[in-house]
């Protein structure tokens, strides 16, 4: 893998294809934006080099026309795409689709993303490399008397998975065998809506687990740099809305081992890029959940703990099988944090001020007189803070956040700050079930 390149298509927007621009600026790469109609006025388009319309508002018409994207790749003369998060970012389909046209792929290798995409086939690729998993059925559970003894064999709280899933979809929750049936049913009933897969399978409930993901990056010839762990609790429905690093709940001998895990089993995929291990976190032993091949939307946080820019050498290893850092000239120094700033409600963005001070940082698409489209997701901004520890991180945090300024829509800052503010997050001792023991 050697292919030099010159020009790249952003297959995404808002924040993550802003970002993406301004590190190909600064490698002196062309960069090529797509936009819907509704983005047509978006700070992406203005920022890149040349953007072109892929289509109407809707994203299965724009965002995610594989046709409509290659098509505006090759005639702008591209050589690479980026998929950015979301979207097509984990589409095997659209991975061998880019390859298969000439082009360079910034994310995995297609067979890889079908590999790990499958939850099941993950932990069967985990278990191999052995990771410790989560206890739970073999395989997809086909019937209810499949999963009447998966159930016998583990005991309950169980949760159903989709295989194909993410997101808390075609996830449910089982406390007693009576509820077997009728939630497998749905779990599978939704999976098969929202991911054209109605394929789940069961696992052990783990009821106050932390929420830990390990960001690596690879080269595809067995180089594989760690990066230290985020802690991404907080949610509201199994959605982040807050990310930290170093996690609370992560001592030494534990951090020491899951860099152990992450490494050995990417070192057997001959992985090219970045990437995140997600694990539950009980009672200092760690599970395997997921890998995400692709970058998160939380790298920031790691990026000011490292000082690596992620994006970068995403790039490198994915077009040239090389990246500017090794393991030894990475340093994991202090603490960082990442708020998601949600849209409530969409309309256009009558004032933005994004707050300032040291060691502040402000992802967004955000400026005065821009819209917000109800057709996208809601996240409108990042704010990250770095400080030599969490309690001066979460005092900076909370000053960006009174800081920053968004009129024109609604947003959930104020919720926020209390969760920020909240005595069980200061405590650093909660679980993923901290949003709902805040908000009841």
């Amino acid at each position: 893998m050697r292919n030099i390149i010159r020009s790249l298509l952003i297959a995404n927007r808002g924040e993550i294809a802003v970002r993406i621009i301004r590190t190909c600026q600064e490698m002196g790469l062309r960069t090529v934006a797509v936009y819907s109609q509704a983005d047509a006025d978006a700070l992406h388009v203005r920022m890149a080099d040349q953007a072109v319309c892929i289509g109407p508002p809707s994203s299965a018409d724009s965002y995610l026309n594989q046709n409509a994207l290659l098509t505006a790749a090759m005639s702008t003369g591209c050589d690479a795409i980026h998929p950015g998060v979301g979207f097509l970012s984990e589409n095997a389909d659209f991975a061998a689709a880019v390859q298969e046209s000439g082009l360079v792929f910034i994310g995995a290798e297609a067979s890889t993303i079908r590999q790990l995409g499958d939850k099941i086939q993950a932990k069967k690729t985990a278990k191999a490399a052995g990771l410790p998993l989560i206890p739970g059925s073999e395989g997809p559970i086909e019937n209810v008397d499949d999963a009447i003894k998966t159930a016998e064999k583990i005991g309950t709280p169980l949760i159903v998975k989709a295989a194909a899933g993410g997101g808390g979809r075609g996830m449910r929750i089982i406390r007693n065998p009576v509820e077997l049936e009728e939630n497998i049913r749905i779990a599978s009933a939704e999976a098969l809506s929202f991911f054209s897969d109605g394929t789940i399978f069961l696992e052990r409930y783990l009821e106050n687990p932390r929420h830990v993901e390990v960001q690596v990056l690879s080269d595809g010839k067995g180089e594989v740099i760690y990066l230290g762990e985020r802690d991404c609790s907080v949610q509201r429905n199994y959605q982040k809305l807050l990310e930290e690093s170093p996690s609370t709940a992560v001592n030494s001998k534990l951090r020491e081992t899951m860099k152990k895990d992450v490494v050995r089993l990417f070192r057997k995929l001959k992985y090219a890029g970045a990437a995140t291990v997600e694990f539950l976190v009980e009672n200092n032993h760690h599970y395997f959940m997921e890998v995400n091949t692709r970058v998160q939307v939380e790298h920031p946080v790691t990026e000011l703990t490292t000082g690596v820019d992620i994006i970068r050498e995403q790039i490198l290893a994915c077009s040239e099988g090389r990246m500017d850092i090794t393991q030894n000239s990475v340093k994991i120094n202090g603490y960082a944090l990442e708020t998601r700033i949600n849209a409530l409600t969409p309309g256009k963005v009558s004032a933005f001020e994004a707050p300032g001070g040291p060691f502040v940082r402000t992802d967004t698409f955000l400026y005065p007189g821009c819209s917000v489209s109800p057709h996208y997701d809601s996240m409108v901004a990042k704010v990250i803070i770095w400080a030599p520890d969490r309690k001066t991180g979460l005092s900076r945090m909370s000053r960006a956040l009174k800081e920053i300024r968004i009129e024109g829509i609604s947003t959930n800052i104020e919720e926020q700050l209390t969760i920020l503010e909240s005595p069980q997050f200061r405590s650093g001792r909660f679980s993923t079930s901290l949003y709902g023991e805040i908000m009841s």
